[in-house]
């Protein structure tokens, strides 16, 4: 069955992919800027799962024994995500302002950090990091989980010490040239940390629907911890959200203030409400209770939810700055996400099938 499903998803993804890149020849603007946003969504769903799983080597828990297995098969898509990197690549132009030859005007030193040449060192930078972690984290862990090495383990816990340390760097960093350079008149500094915390609840949440998919009976201990897990993280995003928009608001600066004022447009402040019920205050509500926390139907139908809400998180953050003037929703903002995420799905099965989640007595008894 995954191997089927491994097929369909990578031929979805490849028909969606086609047809992107047929959009996107005459240098559209709307199927690049679809094509980002889906990419984003997709790629920090990977780096999410190389990320906790770094950090539940370095904590330890029982809870990491079932989800190692989705978290490894989520950090081993990078590779595919560098190539899916390419359509970003070739579209600059029509994504950033500031890589036209006719723009508008940026400070000197920003053009400067965001010359094409600089863009691309530094996209180059970071994916050979993610890369190298995405190689050696999950081949160490898969070594441990066969047989208990305490040399290997020592090695793979400071691996996983600086590999967080890297994995900030490099995720703050991007999340610059990636997304905030879509308006380089704005800044934040504590944009990068509400990536990375969305981030965290993709894929925790990914990793608990996965684990009520997987295993018919999960023991409540597990889904106790998964589900405190994802109240940790839903609060760390709404914390550092609010925490940005908080300082935005006290300062009133209209160079500031620009970033929200297209984000609160005529539809756009519909989906920035959703996103305060939905991504938090909801989710928030329903963690706090015990049952749900321990239910393995309520739980993992509850994280699924998740995932897609920070979808819309993502897209939220992205297409307004094409779509200013009021929420539009065009096909590529369909297409796009399955394209990219046919393929992602796909990688993801292969991976997991050369190494599929343990029985589940292993996991009562981690």
């Amino acid at each position: 069955m995954s191997r089927r499903l491994e097929i369909g998803a990578f031929a979805i993804g490849l028909a969606g992919l086609a047809v992107c890149l047929a959009g996107s020849w005459g240098g559209s603007t709307r199927v690049y800027s679809s094509y980002l946003f889906a990419y984003l969504f997709w790629i920090g769903l990977s780096l999410g799962c190389l990320a906790v799983m770094m950090l539940h080597h370095l904590v330890g828990g029982a809870w990491g024994v079932a989800t190692r297995p989705f978290l490894r098969a989520g950090a081993r898509t990078m590779p595919l995500m560098l190539l899916l990197f390419a359509p970003i690549a070739i579209g600059l132009s029509s994504l950033y302002p500031w890589a036209r030859i006719e723009g508008p005007p940026i400070p000197d030193g920003a053009r400067q950090f965001l010359a094409r040449p600089w863009f691309l060192v530094r996209t180059a930078v970071y994916f050979a990091s993610w890369l190298t972690l995405a190689f050696w984290v999950p081949r160490w862990s898969m070594r441990l989980d066969s047989a208990a090495d305490p040399r290997l383990a020592h090695r793979l816990r400071v691996l996983c010490g600086w590999g967080l340390v890297a994995y900030g760097l490099t995720v703050f960093f991007s999340s610059v040239d990636w997304i905030l350079s879509l308006e380089p008149g704005w800044t934040s500094t504590g944009y990068g940390m509400i990536v990375m915390a969305g981030q965290g609840v993709s894929a925790l949440a990914a990793a608990t629907a996965l684990s009520g998919a997987f295993f018919r009976r999960p023991p409540p201990e597990l889904l106790h911890d998964l589900g405190n897990l994802l109240l940790a993280f839903v609060m760390l995003w709404a914390y550092v959200s609010f925490s940005q928009y908080l300082v935005i608001w006290f300062g009133d600066l209209p160079r500031e203030i620009s970033w929200y004022v297209h984000r609160t447009g005529p539809g756009w402040d519909k989906v920035a409400i959703a996103l305060i019920l939905v991504h938090f205050a909801l989710p928030f509500l329903l963690l706090l209770s015990k049952r749900v926390k321990r239910s393995a139907k309520a739980l993992p139908a509850l994280a699924a939810g998740l995932l897609a809400v920070q979808a819309l998180d993502v897209f939220w953050r992205v297409r307004p700055t094409f779509d200013p003037d009021g929420f539009r929703l065009h096909v590529p903002d369909l297409l796009a996400p399955l394209a990219v995420g046919g393929m992602w799905i796909g990688a993801f099965l292969f991976h997991l099938r050369r190494s599929p989640p343990p029985p589940l007595p292993e996991v009562a008894h981690a």
